[in-house]
Formats: structure tokens, sequence, C-alpha cells
């Protein structure tokens, strides 16, 4: 073997153990902080007085709710944007070859995050008018047959939409995100992140909804709207089962009004 090809083959095992270890390393933060999410909401879902009930909120409860969307939004949602996120720091590293790539890595995710938090505060504010109009239990689910059934009816509607399946799609699209949009540096990677998250929001939104009708700190509802988004981002099908949910959840919506 002639000495260019040792020298490439030894570049090229250089690369790849470098993206291994880019790799391991965003695994292992992405996976951190999702479990300090979830390990916050359990401690919390354990000490009903944290929660303001149903009357005016202070300041402070208003932020502490906020705060809880945005936590929940980060267990929920962190593990589904992962390869997005690998994506990213795999394409960042090929173009920065020996240069920092974590930190345009954690902007990407950053941006991604503040496109949930701004949801979130939406959240909050949704919950303190369903609140002050009685709509929602101090448990912070959701009062009456017919708010229930026809939230659920909503969602599988939606589900059924254009624009849910535009934003589905840019969610299940990695890579064709990536080459649509790219922007350089830091400051980019926050961009990208925001415009992913955005779509991610639009995707997912009416789901997040749900936990009206299941319970806000039920943490098993919470698990499984998680476990549902991952399904329908990350396996083949997932705009069938996009589909087929959205039909399930409108003949669940009908049976709750008929039942209530």
């Amino acid at each position: 073997m002639s000495p260019t090809a040792l020298t490439g083959s030894s570049t090229s095992a250089t690369v790849e153990n470098v993206l291994r270890r880019d790799r391991a390393v965003t695994l292992a933060s992405l996976a951190a902080v999702t479990v300090l999410a979830w390990a916050y909401l359990v401690a919390l879902a354990g000490d009903r007085g944290a929660m303001p009930e149903v009357a005016p909120w202070t300041v402070l409860d208003a932020t502490l709710m906020a705060v809880m969307w945005a936590v929940m939004m980060v267990g929920m949602m962190l593990p589904s944007a992962a390869p997005m996120i690998l994506l990213y720091a795999a394409v960042s590293r090929k173009q920065r070859g020996r240069g920092r790539v974590f930190a345009p890595t954690g902007a990407f995710a950053a941006g991604y995050l503040v496109a949930w938090t701004l949801f979130s505060l939406a959240a909050t504010a949704l919950q303190w008018a369903l609140e002050q109009a009685a709509l929602l239990s101090p448990m912070m689910v959701g009062a009456g047959a017919w708010f229930g059934g026809g939230l659920l009816i909503a969602a599988g509607a939606y589900q059924w939409t254009p624009l849910k399946h535009a934003c589905l799609e840019n969610c299940r699209s990695p890579v064709a995100f990536l080459s649509r949009i790219w922007r350089k540096g830091v400051a980019g990677a926050v961009v990208m992140g925001v415009h992913h998250g955005a779509y991610c929001v639009g995707c997912c939104w009416v789901l997040m909804a749900l936990l009206f009708v299941g319970g806000v700190m039920n943490l098993l509802w919470v698990a499984a709207i998680a476990a549902f988004v991952l399904v329908e981002k990350l396996t083949p099908h997932g705009h069938l089962v996009s589909r087929a949910s959205g039909a399930l959840l409108a003949l669940a919506g009908v049976y709750v009004l008929v039942a209530g």
C-alpha cells in the first residue's frame, strides 16, 4: 500500500473517530438534560402544594407555572429532536474540521427550546384563562364532557390538516431541512434551531393541548403523549400514524360527548 493511501486511510479513521466522539457527547448531553427535566416533573407532581389554586395568580405563581411548562416541553420534545441535533453536529463537524462544534450544536438545541419556551408562555396564559373561567380543575384537568370531548375532536381534525403534515414533514426530514436553511456560525445555529422548533410547535401543539384532557401533571399521560410524538416523527410511517391517530381522537371525542 502506498504512503498516500495510508495517509488517506488514517485521516478517514480519525474523522470517523471524531464524529463518533461528537455523537456520544451530544447524546449524553441530551439524555442528561432530558433526565433532569423528568426528575423535576416527578418531584413537582409529588408536591401538589407548589401548584397555584383556582384563584387570582400572583406573579410568582405565573412564573412557576411557566417554568413547569417549559421544563415539561424539554422532557417531552428533546428526545424527538435528537436525530436533527445529531445530524446538525455531524454536518457542522465536517464543515469546521478541527474547529469547535459543541458551541454551535448547543446553540442549535437552545434555539429549538426557545420556540418551545414561547409555546410554554402561551400555554401558561391559556391555563390561567381556563382556571379563571372554571373550565379547569385544581388538578389541571378539563371540567365537563363538552370541554374534553370538543378538544379531542379538534385535535383529531388538526391531525388531518395540510399545516400539520407540512410541519411534520419538516420534522421528519432533517437532511432536507438543514440543506434548505443552513446558516453559519453560532448565531446562525440559533436561528436554525428556532426555525426547526417552530415547525415542531406547529406539528405538536394540539397534542400538547390534550394535556388539559388527561391532566397537565398526570405523568403517565405526559409520557404517553411524548411517546406518541416519537413514533409520529421517527417511524417510517409517521404520516399514516398521524392520520390514524386523528380518526381515533375524533372518535374518542364523540364518545366522551355522548357518554357525558
